[in-house]
């Protein structure tokens, strides 16, 4: 062991983290119950300095993406990070700090002593979450990851973000895991998809003839862009993003000065409509709403989104629909139903998703196609369902929510309650969104609110915004207070009045 001096313990603050390095090695110092600990000082998730994060009853929230971990020993609590963090040896010498540069040796991959087969079908955030939470919880047995996708599962999120704006080759999209994880945690990739399903007989059924007998199966197939339907739909250069396929597909036939239209004002479209136009192209946004996101974010914020695309030059449309896709071959304009006729050399559809569950016909379905659950994720016996295809209960209404990091969460309760857990979500539904250079977090899942409060001007990040109804915080809006957020992020899991939570995110 080699310890090195980094602080006096003085130093180190009682609500959040203190950054120290030895050499090129970052680590972030808390203070838990009373002890202190060193831990890595990046999140394992996109490298967010924890110190920039809140600690916050007993968890070390992650600024960036609101991950979580347990503040006594780093274990992960909440994604998008998939791993605990690395511990370092820490000694007190009177009142200095020492801590060694090596991290505390990783756990075990479970022992293969289990003879049960899980299946996860889907190896998309919920679902490598799901596979990588079992052998976590100490599952021993088998599993297989069933993908429809050649590659490994990958960070959609970057698709929309930085791919289609030139930044990140799509073929450098990040994986999720990497095959060393697989291999060593003893998880079975399968490129193959599913036909059919027998719940009551646990028997799923695969496009090459194969069936699987299992013992656990959990469902994360995601979503799958809505199609066009409108005449000239089928030209080539009319496109949908979901995967790394489309991205290379638009990526390839993108070019700088180019015209793309934009049909639809979803998250996906304007990031999309952000990136295109970073990379070069005129961008105009057919939009069915004259203010994006007023539905989650209120007025005042999609205002200052919309004007900031139009600082950009991003073109929209909001009072007329597309009719028509018109080309010879490809696409050359869009026919609107006041008879105007947009020149595009590109068309991307962004008019949001359905739940991917056509091959489970002998499952019952909501309207949309969504299975239900229950409150522990599951769809009936030895059988679960995660993420964008999961109509589940929040706050005593069902939902069915289309986030990252949610779809995360139920992989790692679904996952527990597979091992024979009584998990259920009580956690505040977190996403981010991207748009030329200003990332908006949003907290909470609120479709009314009686009550708005601004800290800063939406216009002028930094700014945090509070949603309430009678006096309770729904929830919260903000671009560039990512260390507020990731207090409000723990601390309204319980009821939280508007005038505590000003309070407790004043600087």
């Amino acid at each position: 062991m080699s310890l090195h001096r980094v602080a006096r313990i003085a130093d180190i603050p009682e609500d959040r983290g203190l950054p120290v390095e030895i050499g090129d090695c970052k680590i972030v110092l808390l203070r838990a119950s009373g002890q202190l600990r060193a831990f890595q000082g990046e999140c394992p998730h996109a490298g967010a300095p924890l110190a920039d994060g809140a600690l916050c009853h007993g968890r070390l929230i992650c600024p960036w993406h609101k991950a979580a971990f347990r503040a006594e020993d780093g274990a992960l609590c909440e994604p998008p990070a998939l791993d605990s963090l690395k511990r370092y040896p820490l000694e007190v010498r009177g009142d200095e700090v020492w801590v060694d540069d090596q991290p505390l040796a990783d756990p075990h991959t479970p022992p293969a002593d289990d003879p049960r087969l899980f299946v996860v079908v889907g190896a998309g955030a919920a679902g490598t979450a799901c596979a990588a939470a079992l052998r976590e919880k100490g599952f021993g047995g088998r599993i297989i990851l069933i993908d429809r996708e050649p590659d490994a599962g990958y960070d959609r999120t970057v698709l929309s973000k930085f791919v289609l704006a030139g930044e990140t080759p799509a073929a450098e999209t990040p994986a999720l895991r990497d095959e060393v994880f697989y291999k060593e945690q003893r998880i079975e990739r399968l490129h193959s998809e599913i036909t059919a399903l027998d719940a009551q007989a646990k028997i799923l059924q695969l496009n090459d003839g194969q069936t699987l007998n299992y013992d656990a199966a959990v469902l994360a197939t995601g979503g799958e862009p809505n199609p066009l339907k409108l005449p000239g739909a089928e030209l080539p250069h009319v496109f949908v993003l979901r995967s790394k396929a489309q991205a290379e597909q638009i990526m390839r036939t993108a070019r700088v000065d180019q015209r793309v239209v934009i049909i639809g004002d979803s998250f996906i479209a304007l990031e999309c409509a952000s990136a295109l136009r970073q990379h070069g192209l005129d961008v105009t946004v057919l939009a069915r709403h004259a203010i994006p996101f007023a539905a989650q974010f209120g007025e005042a914020v999609g205002l200052a989104i919309r004007a900031l695309h139009e600082q950009n030059g991003v073109k929209f449309i909001t009072e007329h629909s597309a009719t028509e896709i018109i080309g010879d071959g490809k696409v050359e304009a869009v026919l609107l139903d006041n008879g105007l006729r947009l020149s595009a050399d590109l068309v991307l559809a962004g008019v949001g998703v359905h739940p991917a569950t056509e091959a489970f016909g002998s499952l019952p379905k909501e309207k949309d196609q969504s299975l239900r659950v229950d409150g522990g994720m599951r769809v009936t016996e030895g059988l679960w369902a995660i993420g964008d295809i999961a109509t589940f209960p929040l706050n005593g209404q069902l939902q069915r929510i289309e986030h990252w990091r949610l779809a995360q969460q139920h992989a790692r309760i679904a996952a527990a309650n597979m091992l024979g857990g009584e998990e259920h979500y009580l956690d505040v539904p977190f996403f981010w969104t991207w748009h030329f250079g200003k990332n908006y977090d949003y907290l909470g899942h609120a479709e009314q609110w009686d009550e708005v409060e601004f800290m800063g001007e939406p216009e002028q990040p930094p700014f945090i915004g509070l949603f309430a109804k009678n006096g309770v915080v729904v929830a919260a809006v903000a671009c560039e207070k990512e260390r507020a957020m990731a207090l409000l992020a723990e601390r309204m899991k319980q009821p939280l009045p508007i005038a505590e939570a000003w309070a407790l995110i004043r600087d």
